[in-house]
């Protein structure tokens, strides 16, 4: 049995916390045996990042979810080409105007092409839009966790709630197909209520205002909802209503080897429950490379604005693009963030399809200065970039680029941009969990080489210097 001093409370064992001096002398031990000498990675040849040479993914698994088409390979060289994005075979550029053409909200019918393989009918889509309306409420526990133990950060709070649903669940290690798929349905639903309770949540206890809790209402699709639990007066205008469900949309899937699913397929593939799946991908997301990118062009923009007194002299703009690339300005990455993607090269349908309702926004904003100079930055950033290069690289604006700037003018505070990517993404997520578990593959385990000194002897305490 183990038993305790009653002289270690708390504020003692707070008194022994790590000293300045310790923590300098545990980073120093921790970064020299965590070194490795980059020259070992070419050696052993390592897809460092799971990427070839020439930038490309290695291949490591099949799937029928999605896909990304940004370039060819002709006699072993990269040709660049327009960028698609496909959804089960299906062309999202044909997808959103298809269901913009008839004036109705998209990413109902996205989950559903998704999760089932085909686009519903009439009637299918009315059914499907009936069990998700069933499912937007919490249960009140839930619902009660996330009122009462907020945090500083909405995307913690939100895979806190998924792993706090795994108890709500009567079954919820099965990975059956059915239980697995009415585990999807239910966090596809849940999400926005979620993401919007913890947000409140965090500006109640945290920046003491008003706390609203309102239920999701049925007939209302999932950006409709959003809105209305997110905002303080519950309104929002159509193109509003329109436009973040578009967002919804093209972020709802981008392939399996975007960081999020392959941490989807690498945790299911240990045979774990649908809530730790989920949640692990919702972490992954959080990363500012991955869901986060949004902000850091919102910080850069702003940082843009603020630097240019005319957004409309392009002269300007560009002589600032070179001081951030020369790492004079920005956060001295010398990256022009949105920019840029590792797949697409002349273009990234998902920035194009978004662009288009951007600039229909911004006029009823009053916000076309602002757009416009986005535009010069998209026009003139890959000039500025290939300026003094002897091989010159092929960049585009990527979906980052304008998502954060719709988030703004839609009014939705920074705090749920990434959480706004997860309400969308976890189709793909789950998507890709069921095809795991239907194609039964062996778990996860890529090699890592050993390079540290090996075999060295044990050293007695007494002995040790």
């Amino acid at each position: 049995m183990v038993t305790r001093n009653k002289k270690e409370t708390p504020d003692t064992q707070t008194a022994t916390a790590l000293t300045a001096e310790q923590l300098q002398r545990y980073e120093g031990l921790a970064r020299a045996c965590a070194q490795i000498d980059p020259a070992l990675y070419r050696r052993y040849n390592v897809k460092r990042g799971l990427r070839n040479e020439d930038g490309s993914g290695v291949l490591v698994g099949l799937t029928r979810v999605g896909s990304v088409h940004g370039y060819v390979v002709d006699e072993n060289e990269i040709v660049p080409v327009p960028g698609k994005q496909y959804y089960r075979g299906v062309d999202v550029q044909d997808l959103v105007h298809g269901f913009q053409k008839e004036g109705r909200p998209g990413f109902e019918e996205t989950a559903y092409l998704l999760l089932f393989g085909e686009l519903p009918t009439a009637e299918g889509l009315a059914e499907w839009n009936k069990v998700l309306d069933a499912k937007r409420s919490l249960p009140y526990l839930l619902l009660e966790k996330i009122i009462r133990e907020p945090s500083r950060d909405i995307m913690n709070s939100l895979a806190r709630s998924v792993l706090a649903a795994y108890s709500d669940d009567e079954t919820p290690d099965a990975v059956s197909i059915p239980a697995v798929l009415r585990q999807s349905i239910d966090l596809v639903a849940r999400f926005p209520a979620m993401a919007a309770y913890a947000y409140q949540a965090k500006m109640h206890y945290y920046h003491g205002e008003s706390l609203f809790v309102r239920n999701p209402v049925p007939g209302r699709s999932t950006a409709e909802n959003f809105l209305m639990m997110m905002r303080e007066d519950a309104a929002y205008s159509p193109l509003e209503a329109e436009l973040l469900d578009l967002c919804l949309v093209l972020h709802a899937e981008h392939g399996g080897g975007n960081n999020s699913a392959f941490t989807t397929h690498v945790v299911t593939s240990a045979a774990t429950d649908t809530y730790s799946a989920i949640a692990a991908a919702i972490l992954s997301l959080k990363g500012p490379r991955h869901g986060g990118a949004n902000l850091r062009v919102m910080h850069q923009m702003d940082e843009i604005k603020d630097a240019l007194p005319d957004w409309a002299d392009e002269g300007a703009i560009a002589d600032y693009l070179r001081k951030i690339l020369r790492r004079e300005a920005g956060d001295g990455s010398g990256l022009i963030y949105g920019l840029g993607h590792a797949v697409y090269t002349l273009s990234d349908p998902r920035a194009t399809l978004l662009k288009e309702k951007a600039r229909e926004l911004a006029e009823t904003k009053d916000r076309m200065d602002e757009f416009r100079l986005y535009e010069a930055i998209e026009r003139l950033g890959p000039a500025v970039f290939n300026e003094g290069r002897e091989k010159t690289k092929e960049l585009c604006a990527n979906v980052d680029f304008y998502s954060g700037f719709v988030y703004d003018m839609l009014n939705i505070p920074t705090d749920l941009y990434t959480p706004l990517f997860a309400i969308s993404r976890v189709v793909g997520w789950c998507a890709h969990r069921l095809e795991e578990l239907v194609n039964g593959g062996p778990i996860v385990r890529p090699a890592f080489k050993a390079v540290g000194k090996a075999h060295l002897p044990y050293v007695p305490l007494e002995t040790r210097a």
